[in-house]
């Protein structure tokens, strides 16, 4: 697992899991499996910004870059990328 991917789980389980993340894979869709709500994604889109010094455009709040782990940080990669 890379830095990026370990940065953005931490902040999941701490924040969303209450420390309890042991079985959650890196694919594992948040909405099929009831660990971010609506409030949550919010809460995880400042953290993007602010961390990673990007804004999180409207159209990109979509499952496709915030469902799991893994989509997170390929979403992350390719802002950075793309700055």
């Amino acid at each position: 697992m890379n830095e990026l991917t370990q940065q953005i789980r931490a902040f999941v389980v701490d924040h969303f899991l209450m420390g309890q993340g042991d079985t959650l894979a890196n694919d594992t869709s948040f909405l099929e499996q009831g660990v971010v709500d609506s409030t949550g994604v919010l809460e995880l889109v400042a953290h993007l910004e602010s961390t990673f010094g990007f804004k999180v455009a409207d159209e990109e709040l979509t499952p496709d870059n915030l469902d799991s782990i893994a989509a997170i940080a390929a979403f992350v990669q390719r802002r950075r990328g793309a700055s």
